[in-house]
């Protein structure tokens, strides 16, 4: 009888130790305006969008003199007759089109994409998210 209740009490702590633990209690948001702020900053990764942001902006400027200063004069001497690609304009009617400056706007976009799409690239390799 003894053997039959110590079993009964190992199945017991058996049973206690595979309960499941209470969950911890939600945490509780920091209070103050400071607090919340520093939160917010954290939770959403502000900072990191906003470096991100700023340096999307200025890649774009600096691709942008790159097609504007020194493709389009090597894709002026390629081609003759499109000497200042930026400003080439075709008139049809009474409207002209400046389909120049919509060239030099793909060209930069085609540039920013393919940068991005590399450092997307590197950044995963590296394990970087």
């Amino acid at each position: 009888m003894a053997k039959d209740e110590e079993v009964l009490e190992e199945l017991k702590k058996i049973r206690v130790l595979l309960e499941p633990k209470p969950a911890p209690p939600a945490a509780t948001p920091p209070k103050g305006f400071w607090n919340e702020f520093k939160d917010f900053l954290s939770k959403y990764k502000v900072m990191g969008l906003a470096i991100a942001f700023i340096m999307g902006l200025y890649l774009g400027g600096l691709v942008q003199s790159l097609v504007k200063d020194l493709l389009l004069p090597v894709i002026g001497l390629a081609i003759p007759g499109l000497e200042d690609l930026a400003t080439y304009a075709v008139a049809i009617g009474n409207q002209t089109f400046g389909i120049g400056s919509f060239l030099v706007a793909l060209i930069t976009f085609l540039i920013v994409a393919l940068v991005i799409f590399i450092i997307v690239k590197v950044t995963k390799r590296w394990g970087i998210e």
